[in-house]
């Protein structure tokens, strides 16, 4: 993604992440042959199984920042694996999604608006599960556990302090529908009403009955930064734009301001959400 310009599309971006995590592997790999380890060995050293030590070495699997710290010290790498760590957890993400995940994570204020699935910072791991499965082309079973690995790291916002202000609009029918079945439903319903509850979240629903929507050009994300920037940002299947001029992101804001005038309050909409867990 082209983050100088007003706007760039990721889809069309081959995806180096794979090729990252490989070579990230034979580093490991060459660093443990060289202190004389087994993987097995290395394994007992870090808390891990020789299998995942296997996975990370092939790049199959990302590890996480504190096994690169238990690494780098059980190898005697000198931080030379604890510097690629911001890499390795950039290759969580597709790359149509990095910079807006990296944007996101600084976010002092976030507002969206969604009409096919849950927002991914509210989804539970099970929902994100399934959303994931059901993907086309389908994805590797390792790919997903990967997406939702990052999924739920994304989640952190949610107990950054001090709080950023999260705010969404969710489609009724988005909350009706069963991804991942009627029990994964309840789950992610319950998750939304603990997350409705939080002070610094604002969550509204958009109801179907509705003959004015302002949001008929799809779903977006609205962005915050702590330097003032503001970021207008729109995906759909696996491309990706981002809005950095104030001539593109101001129609969104005021978009997104006329989908909270129409949808249900906040509290109307946690008592909408709790009716529907009680016809499950």
């Amino acid at each position: 993604m082209d983050t100088g310009s007003d706007a760039g599309a990721g889809g069309a971006e081959p995806d180096s992440s794979g090729q990252f995590l490989r070579c990230f592997g034979r580093q490991v790999k060459l660093l443990r042959e060289v202190a004389g380890l087994t993987q097995t060995q290395l394994g007992e050293r870090v808390g891990y199984g020789e299998a995942q030590i296997a996975a990370v070495e092939q790049g199959r699997r990302i590890p996480k920042p504190e096994l690169i710290d238990a690494v780098d010290r059980a190898v005697g790498a000198r931080g030379v694996l604890v510097a690629m760590k911001g890499e390795v957890a950039r290759a969580r993400y597709p790359s149509f999604f990095r910079r807006y995940a990296e944007m996101e994570a600084e976010a002092v204020e976030l507002h969206a608006y969604d009409n096919h699935v849950v927002k991914g910072l509210l989804q539970t791991e099970e929902y994100a599960r399934a959303v994931f499965t059901m993907w086309r082309p389908l994805l590797d079973a390792e790919v997903i556990e990967q997406r939702v690995a990052a999924r739920m790291e994304r989640r952190k916002l949610f107990s950054r302090r001090p709080a950023p202000l999260l705010s969404f609009v969710i489609e009724e029918q988005v909350l009706r529908r069963p991804v991942g079945g009627r029990e994964v439903l309840q789950g992610q319903l319950e998750h939304l009403l603990l997350c409705g509850h939080e002070r610094y979240v604002e969550m509204q629903v958009m109801p179907m009955h509705r003959d004015e929507h302002a949001g008929l050009g799809g779903a977006f994300t609205l962005i915050h930064l702590e330097d003032q920037r503001r970021i207008g940002y729109m995906e759909v299947q696996e491309a990706s734009i981002l809005y950095t001029a104030p001539k593109k992101v101001s129609p969104l804001e005021a978009t997104y301001g006329v989908l909270r005038a129409q949808a249900l309050t906040p509290r109307e909409s946690l008592t909408f959400i709790e009716k529907l867990l009680g016809e499950l």
